[in-house]
């Protein structure tokens, strides 16, 4: 048995950043617990290698939902980064902050302390940005943010085509506007992968001896001293551990573990555990509710060109050559997100944020690449930034190995399938306009596609996630909260969670930038409550 004063239960975005911060001060001891292996990986450096990665079980929790209605009966795929660094280790690298109406609006909800205004400053901490250096940016961060290193002429193709279409190029996804057509900056730094650990924890693994990670530490359950926290029972190996905090044990496993693991220990709605025989420690009805995602639809075309991903003879000979280069100067394909290009739109002018985001692929990314093709092409995303629909997140049984029941209701409410015709319709005029019309040999799946009940039955065939769940320990002041807005479980003492699961509503763009932006100013948050425990 051992014992820290704080222990951190997850090692993704949200707990590298939060660890890393709470260990720069060498007079407390903190511990991460992460349940996959640690990153130092080729195929977690190198940025090519996310597609190796995504459809398959390396890394990767690589999570089913519950059949969903909206999709016709079919099972969502849910990927979640299994290594140390969690999703941030296994995603796109996409740079992304969301719009600060999101911000805002958390504000408004009576989360005070999260307006736009009030987060920018923990972005900005976080941030070691390459290109900008404005009022909307950080230097000298720990997460290193740069331009691709890709080199790939389609770049200019996907902006010709939005240009033709009528739509604004935008330089900065994260600066004074959001709107626009525009190239994604990345976590990477030298055309290498940029992660939450690498960022937060790997540099100082050596020179902290206050900072412990251990991984392939899979959390059972959070242990409890009455209303308090009071440690965490884990396995590794096949030994199971207790380890106890001090002062706090903050839950960091994400949107669908953070409240599996609240739930196995005893806290969430009474009823529901009592089902599985787990004894309740505190009746929290909000605990695995509010389940947030976006439904995305992906355009999928052939093209006869070797600056695609895609398989054919004369792309692995292009392959090793990329390669080769990548080894030389850590530049070409091997360094490229593959979503490299990005957007949003706005469905209606008096929109308050823009209602849609599109990732442009270099590649056919057909079933989250889980089926491939012969030959080249590309394909591009559309999602719907804040659907109405929301699902939950629940119990299988009461093993903590079992996976969590994933149901995020997609498309279960009318009005976001309404939304999703009018995000398809604007998605293919870039798509159509001659740039890229003119370049494709083929349109797969959405050919011919054109009325609203067409597009309505293609979109419940092939949507799914674009890997954005959140909402399932909110951060509120209503009955269905489960965080306050420090981030402290409502009703118990010594535990908090710093995960996207705090998130009250989606945010309009990618999640792992804010969860790094959570960390940090849980973070602060935590060391202020240190001091006026004193």
């Amino acid at each position: 048995m051992k014992e820290f004063d704080y222990i951190v239960i997850g090692g993704g975005s949200g707990g590298c950043a939060v660890a890393g911060r709470l260990s720069e001060d060498p007079g407390v001891s903190v511990c991460l617990l992460e349940a996959g292996r640690s990153d130092d990986q080729t195929l977690v450096r190198v940025p090519f290698c996310t597609v190796v990665m995504l459809p398959t079980p390396i890394n990767n929790w690589a999570f089913q939902t519950l059949p969903q209605p909206g999709l016709n009966g079919r099972r969502g795929y849910q990927p979640r980064g299994r290594v140390l660094g969690g999703s941030s280790s296994i995603n796109a690298m996409v740079y992304m902050r969301g719009h600060p109406w999101d911000y805002d609006h958390w504000a408004s909800l009576g989360n005070d302390g999260w307006s736009f205004r009030d987060v920018l400053p923990y972005f900005k901490k976080s941030e070691h940005n390459e290109d900008f250096h404005d009022e909307y940016h950080g230097q000298g961060g720990p997460l290193n943010v740069a331009s691709l290193r890709s080199m790939n002429p389609f770049q200019e193709i996907y902006l010709e085509a939005a240009r033709q279409a009528g739509f604004k190029l935008i330089r900065d996804f994260n600066g004074a506007e959001q709107e626009g057509i525009g190239i994604h900056q990345v976590t990477q730094k030298d055309g290498e992968r940029w992660n939450a650990a690498r960022a937060y924890l790997t540099p100082h693994l050596a020179s902290r001896a206050n900072l412990t990670v251990i991984t392939g530490a899979r959390a059972r359950r959070i242990l409890f001293a009455g209303k308090r926290a009071s440690g965490v029972e884990f396995r590794q190996g096949g030994e199971i551990h207790t380890f106890h905090a001090r002062r706090e044990i903050i839950l960091s496993a994400g949107a669908l573990q953070s409240p599996q693991l609240l739930m196995l220990s005893g806290v969430g709605a009474g009823a529901e555990l009592q089902k599985f025989g787990i004894p309740v420690i505190h009746d929290l009805p909000g605990v695995g509710k509010n389940l947030q995602d976006h439904p995305d639809y992906v355009f999928n075309y052939r093209a006869k060109s070797l600056d695609l991903l895609g398989i054919s003879p004369g792309g692995a000979i292009r392959l090793m050559k990329d390669i080769g280069r990548y080894r030389r100067d850590r530049t070409g394909m091997i360094a490229s997100n593959g979503a490299e290009g990005g957007g949003f739109l706005r469905r209606f002018p008096d929109s308050p944020a823009p209602d849609f985001q599109l990732h442009f692929v270099v590649g056919v990314l057909d079933n989250h690449v889980r089926k491939l093709h012969w030959g080249h092409g590309y394909s591009c995303h559309v999602c719907l930034l804040r659907p109405k629909s929301v699902g939950t997140v629940s119990l299988a049984s009461a093993d903590p190995a079992a996976a969590p029941v994933i149901d995020p209701k997609f498309f279960d409410h009318p009005d976001d399938l309404d939304a999703m015709v009018d995000g398809f319709r604007l998605t293919r005029k870039i798509m159509d306009a001659p740039a890229l019309a003119n370049i494709r040999s083929e349109e797969l799946y959405s050919a011919g596609i054109d009325s609203d009940a067409a597009i309505r039955e293609e979109l419940k065939k092939r949507s799914d996630t674009i890997y954005h769940p959140v909402g399932t320990c909110k951060m509120g002041i209503d009955a269905m909260a489960v965080v306050d807005p420090a981030l402290r479980v409502h009703g118990l003492g010594g535990l908090r969670v710093v995960d996207a699961s705090i998130m009250p509503t989606l945010i309009g763009g990618n999640t792992n930038a804010p969860v790094m932006m959570i960390g940090e100013k849980a973070a602060g948050m935590i060391r202020n409550d240190a001091v006026r425990a004193v």
